[in-house]
């Protein structure tokens, strides 16, 4: 019978020994993040947003960074979301610039938020030959004139968002010109999303300005016009013009009412309503909707009045009309094609992404 002494020893040994194999067995399973495979950090990249891929993902380790600025497949579709909180203290658009020129030509779809002026729509134009996607959301910078011109840069475009931009929807009408331009330039225009944050009922304008307009845009399977002025007969313009439309979102459109059980007019739009696969009502919940929704803003039953009531069942009370709206808009800076050209606009920080 072995000794007190050498057993003690002897679960010393295993003690060590099992101590010694988790140890290597921890080594082993500890990821060495600069040798992972190409493919591997492109999925990881892909999770991401590209502002985050931008401001520190492609710093981690040499092949991280050489992934981010040499595979253009990783920017064929660019998604720049968010970060309200940084809009103020980064170069946006510069940023946005950096990422197309990353595509190499190959970009096919953008959709940015705070990122985008007239000038950085010349250069995705310029820089996104194939672009078929182009989602803008609050792009304070975009002008009227600007985008009218630009957008027929575009042609093969199927998809359009224009979601809280001032210049387009907050500030008015897209005007008929614009639309008549947007639907020749753009004939494969199969999704458009024109939103606005609230509606906000106008007396002495054509409710049916867009409408007519998008009624124009045969080949649309998608549309979404949150808060838009469109009445009846220009929503019954749209749903006879466009006979391939398969989902229609129109909440917040408190000047279309359907709900006329004896009206000839309402029962026939109802009807066509029917024949498309998805359709959102005026009422109908926005607990799904994208973005924050603002209370409607109806007009004073007295003309005389200068103030705004809402209704209890169509939204709660609306916003003060003492809060401020501003979401700290700024001159747009303006970009040439040639990024060497407009490199010192840009903070240094920014420049190391060009």
């Amino acid at each position: 019978m072995p000794s007190p002494s050498r057993r003690r020893g002897a679960r010393h040994r295993r003690s060590r020994n099992k101590a010694t194999t988790e140890t290597v067995a921890a080594e082993e399973e500890t990821v060495n993040w600069a040798d992972m495979p190409l493919d591997s950090i492109l999925a990881v990249f892909h999770k991401l947003d590209h502002i985050d891929i931008l401001m520190g993902a492609d710093q981690v380790c040499r092949s991280w960074r050489r992934a981010a600025r040499d595979e253009p497949v990783l920017w064929r579709r660019i998604v720049m979301r968010g970060k309200a909180d940084l809009s103020s203290r980064i170069n946006r658009q510069g940023m946005a610039c950096a990422a197309v020129q990353r595509s190499a030509g190959q970009c096919e779809a953008f959709c940015g938020e705070y990122a985008g002026d007239d000038g950085f729509l010349l250069y995705l134009s310029e820089q996104a030959p194939c672009l078929k996607s182009l989602r803008l959301i609050s792009c304070s910078g975009i002008s009227f004139d600007g985008f009218a011109e630009i957008i027929q840069r575009f042609p093969q475009l199927e998809e359009l968002e224009l979601s809280q931009c001032p210049a387009l929807t907050e500030w008015g009408h897209l005007q008929d010109e614009v639309f008549e331009i947007l639907g020749q330039a753009c004939p494969q225009l199969k999704h458009f999303r024109l939103n606005k944050q609230y509606f906000e009922e106008q007396r002495w304008v054509d409710k049916d300005i867009d409408a007519r307009s998008i009624a124009t845009m045969h080949e649309l399977r998608l549309l979404q016009v949150f808060a838009n002025d469109l009445s009846n007969e220009g929503l019954a313009a749209i749903l006879e013009n466009c006979p391939r439309l398969e989902s229609l979102d129109i909440r917040h459109c408190f000047n279309v009412d359907m709900d006329g059980v004896d009206d000839e007019k309402a029962k026939l739009l109802r009807e066509k309503c029917a024949r498309v696969k998805t359709v959102r009502l005026p009422r109908d919940s926005t607990d799904d909707y994208d973005f924050e929704v603002g209370s409607p803003r109806f007009a004073c039953k007295e003309i005389d009045q200068c103030g705004y009531y809402s209704l209890d069942f169509v939204y709660p009370r609306w916003l003060d009309s003492e809060e401020s709206d501003d979401d700290g808009y700024s001159s747009p800076s303006r970009y040439e094609a040639d990024l060497d050209k407009y490199d010192k606009v840009l903070p240094r920080s920014m420049r190391m992404f060009l």
